[in-house]
């Protein structure tokens, strides 16, 4: 068994950038590309100093996902991205270059009450208002399974 899951939460670092092509004759699909940065403090008690560390994450969001990166993702934006790690390769002047992404499976818009409205996921990929999505009802007992 192997697992392959990523969960970010940061800032947009720039407006993503949309792309749309055929695949297939009368199927269009649309990628997202963005960079997320997420922030860790430390600190430090022999110097009593706190540094940052910003660490700059290239995401890719495919179909309904990138549709929603389109709409609602902005340069600055607060998410939620969980999604997959993804290296890939290419030659460019002789040289291999490497590159790893996150492909983005779910994506929550964060920050203001406008954006938390706002979410979709791979499986749901239209599913932009969680405000009209089934609520789970939730049973007050003590019968855990464990």
């Amino acid at each position: 068994m192997s697992v392959n899951k990523v969960i970010l939460v940061g800032n947009v670092g720039k407006d993503p950038d949309i792309r749309y092509f055929e695949k297939e004759e009368n199927k269009r699909y649309t990628v997202a590309n963005f960079t997320l940065a997420t922030t860790e403090r430390m600190y430090n008690p022999q110097s009593n100093q706190t540094t940052e560390r910003t660490e700059w994450h290239n995401i890719v969001a495919w179909r309904g996902l990138a549709t929603l990166a389109e709409k609602y993702v902005k340069k600055g934006s607060q998410l939620y991205v969980e999604g997959r790690l993804q290296t890939r390769n290419w030659e460019k002047d002789g040289i291999v270059r490497y590159t790893t992404e996150i492909i983005a499976d779910n994506i929550q818009l964060l920050g203001s009450k406008r954006a938390s409205n706002h979410a979709a996921t791979a499986e749901t990929p239209m599913a932009n208002d969680i405000s009209t999505m089934p609520q789970l009802e939730t049973d007050d007992s003590d019968d855990l399974p464990f």
